[in-house]
């Protein structure tokens, strides 16, 4: 399945300057939330600041990714730089686990003694930063359907958003009821779903650093689609990965049929057309073998040799 590449692509200085704009923002919220958490008694409104604040580092993190990115590969990086957006990523979504596991113990701590909190600060703050969060989203979401780096950005600012919702309503009940123990119970709600949103994305980045063969691509019907071309008689060792988030890459052995040797070139040139036009691959590394030179037992994906495991396996066997 070839990747989609149709998004309307945003100038990368334009792109830049929303994510500075995003991070000054994030930042003199932070400050407003905290100071508005102390005097009024509100976890949740320190956990909603802790949220943004990790918002404002995963913007800075991020906004230095996308300038070493656009580097050029260099003698010690010689596949260039852009992975550094799938690091920031992998970096962004481990701090919303460690702030969501950090919220449920102090929002557990609280149930059991609720504090007296000043609701009309809450719900005054908390309207300033649902303002601020939702100014952040709509500056990333455009930017955040071809970048794994900005989407973690922006699933941070929607969580951002929706838990300052409920921070406002949290307040209201608490002017309303005096519901103290809604507080807490918010705060719980709050990490609960950041949780959610960082456990359900942080395999991407993983899969991709991992040098795992991308999701959508149907691995089977590459190697079919190599295997259908005249002249090849097999293909083995197989890698099929992502070297940065839209560039897929695949290396490979073809073995040739005897007759078709003399002809490598041209078969080559087939098979990375195929490649390129059926499955969006336009990075091939294609090394050749002669059908009555290839590797014996070698396996299809990998640089494994099936018969050297199984003769690996038979001597702990006969050691145990």
């Amino acid at each position: 399945m070839p990747h989609d590449h149709g998004h309307a692509h945003i100038d990368p200085n334009s792109g830049d300057r929303r994510v500075s704009i995003a991070i000054w923002a994030n930042g003199l919220l932070t400050v407003a939330q905290i100071v508005g958490g102390v005097l009024s008694g509100s976890l949740a409104l320190i956990a909603d600041a802790l949220h943004n604040f990790s918002d404002m580092a995963s913007l800075v993190i991020a906004f230095g990714a996308r300038k070493i990115a656009r580097r050029s590969a260099d003698e010690n990086m010689t596949f260039g730089y852009g992975r550094i957006e799938i690091v920031a990523a992998l970096i962004n979504y481990t701090t919303l686990i460690l702030v969501g596991v950090y919220l449920i113990y102090e929002g557990g701590m609280r149930m059991i003694d609720p504090p007296e909190v000043q609701g009309w600060t809450v719900v005054i703050i908390g309207g300033v930063a649902l303002g601020v969060d939702t100014l952040t989203a709509l500056l990333t979401y455009s930017m955040q359907k071809d970048s794994v780096n900005i989407r973690a950005l922006f699933l941070h600012n929607l969580s951002d958003a929706l838990a300052s919702v409920a921070v406002i309503v949290g307040g209201s009940l608490i002017i309303l009821y005096d519901m103290r123990w809604v507080d807490p119970a918010i705060t719980i709600g709050i990490a609960l779903y950041i949780l959610y949103l960082a456990v359900t994305e942080i395999g991407g980045p993983i899969r991709t650093l991992m040098l795992g063969s991308p999701p959508d691509m149907d691995n089977a019907a590459v190697v079919d689609a190599m295997r259908g071309v005249d002249g090849v008689a097999e293909v083995h060792h197989v890698h099929l990965w992502q070297m940065q988030e839209h560039e897929v890459a695949l290396d490979c052995h073809v073995v040739l049929t005897a007759d078709a040797w003399s002809q490598s070139e041209s078969v080559k040139g087939v098979i990375k057309d195929r490649l390129k036009d059926d499955f969006g691959i336009t990075h091939s590394s294609l090394e050749f073998e002669h059908e009555d030179r290839a590797h014996e037992n070698a396996d299809l994906y990998g640089h494994g040799d099936a018969s050297e495991r199984e003769a690996h396996s038979h001597g702990r066997a006969d050691h145990a």
